[in-house]
């Protein structure tokens, strides 16, 4: 009994959590599995025990007024199934950062479990990646995009960029606490790699988003800023030595994003981001004037952007706007998007808090903490093109540093206990 209780509640759980950077790369379907049941099996467990101290922390009590605003929204305002059933299985994102703070302080051995896979990931796709770049296909015979643009084992899915911006703060801020010897030998080629596969992979987002946290990171850690500074340094000559040699690399980040804006031609309009991203937005704002408090619904924008009202032109009605905060007001209006502005807010004074620290030479989050905030900037900073707010696999990578930041501030200072 005891073992079959272990293996549920603590073997299978930490299983999925130590795989995740695996099944991210697999898709949306075995690594929102994994959070599913790391969260379900450990709401069966607090049943069973009935013990609900977890639960007892401020971050938790701001997520679930969030999730139930969220459930209500879509209820009585433009009701459709399918957002239904998304808005209300969304708690699990919430249960999945309790359960993994839980986990890891049975067993920070556990980030160590962690680290390596996600090593080993990084270094599977940098041998991939670069197969794929120089030969034009990689191992599987996945051939370049039409724009040279490498997407490794995601295949025709080019989201390749995104996944190792977001993890890599994660992984660099892992790598700063595990006690490995002459661990940096081999980690500072992956982390160079890496940051240059983000700029092959023609993610123009995701090659922003990786120099946003890294210029974050650079300047609000303590202890390492030789170490980044000279990974950043280094992987700029790589950039720099790609774009002399590959103009098509070239063109996608740099030149087509100056013609898209339209900033090369002063005669003409400029846009926000492209055309088609400038249409997405005022299309979005249209449906916030629309119902400016509660929004047009959960996952709404997809249904009413072909209405003639909120219709700007043929390039206005997508998935969703690509922007979170823009998504987010159209959806969820004013009252959702409070809950945004009020998570920047937060950061934005406790970042200021931390520099005064720093300027006192002693400091307020540890570098680990200050790596994970940097992913979590990823999700906060608002003037960037997103992908759906909603969308799982994303929601994966949102909450993953935000469970490892309250675990590391719970053990410092008892944080999650509020």
């Amino acid at each position: 009994m005891i073992i079959k209780k272990n293996f549920f509640f603590y073997n299978l759980p930490s299983f999925c959590f130590c795989l995740l950077p695996l099944f991210l790369i697999t898709g949306p379907f075995l690594s929102d599995l994994s959070i599913s049941l790391i969260s379900l099996l450990f709401i069966i467990k607090c049943i069973q025990e009935k013990n609900f101290s977890y639960f007892k922390n401020k971050y938790f009590y701001f997520f679930i007024l969030f999730y139930f605003y969220l459930v209500l929204n879509i209820i009585f305002n433009n009701f459709n199934t399918r957002s239904f059933i998304n808005a209300l299985f969304y708690f699990r994102f919430g249960i999945f950062v309790i359960a993994l703070v839980y986990l890891l302080n049975l067993n920070k051995k556990l980030l160590e479990y962690f680290f390596i896979v996600s090593v080993i990931c990084f270094s599977m796709l940098i041998f991939d990646g670069f197969i794929q770049y120089f030969f034009k296909a990689n191992i599987f015979g996945a051939a370049l995009s039409a724009q040279n643009r490498v997407s490794s084992f995601f295949g025709d899915e080019l989201i390749l960029g995104s996944y190792i911006s977001r993890l890599l703060p994660i992984i660099f801020g892992i790598s700063l606490i595990i006690p490995y010897k002459n661990k940096y030998l081999y980690l500072i080629p992956i982390f160079i790699f890496c940051e240059t596969l983000v700029f092959l992979s023609g993610e123009r987002a995701a090659f922003f988003f990786i120099n946003l946290s890294s210029l974050f990171i650079l300047l609000m850690i303590k202890d390492y800023k030789k170490l980044r500074f000279f990974i950043m340094i280094i992987t700029g000559f790589f950039i720099i030595g790609i774009t002399a040699l590959d103009h098509k690399a070239k063109e996608r980040i740099f030149d087509r994003t100056l013609e898209q804006i339209n900033v090369t031609d002063s005669s003409k309009k400029i846009y926000i981001f492209s055309k088609q991203h400038h249409e997405h937005y005022l299309s979005a704002f249209r449906m916030f004037n629309e119902n400016k408090i509660f929004g047009v619904g959960v996952n709404n924008f997809r249904e009413l952007c072909q209405k003639e009202k909120f219709k700007v032109s043929e390039y206005s009605c997508v998935r969703h706007p690509h922007n979170n905060y823009i998504q987010v007001v159209a959806e969820l209006g004013i009252i959702g998007v409070s809950f945004l502005i009020f998570l920047l807010i937060i950061f934005i004074i406790y970042s200021i808090k931390h520099i005064k620290y720093l300027i006192k030479g002693g400091r307020f989050f540890s570098d680990f903490e200050i790596c994970l905030l940097g992913s979590i900037l990823i999700f906060l900073w608002p003037i960037a093109p997103t992908g759906n707010f909603f969308n799982n696999w994303l929601n994966i990578t949102y909450y993953l540093p935000l469970a490892l930041f309250i675990f590391s501030r719970n053990k410092n200072n008892n944080w999650l206990r509020g």
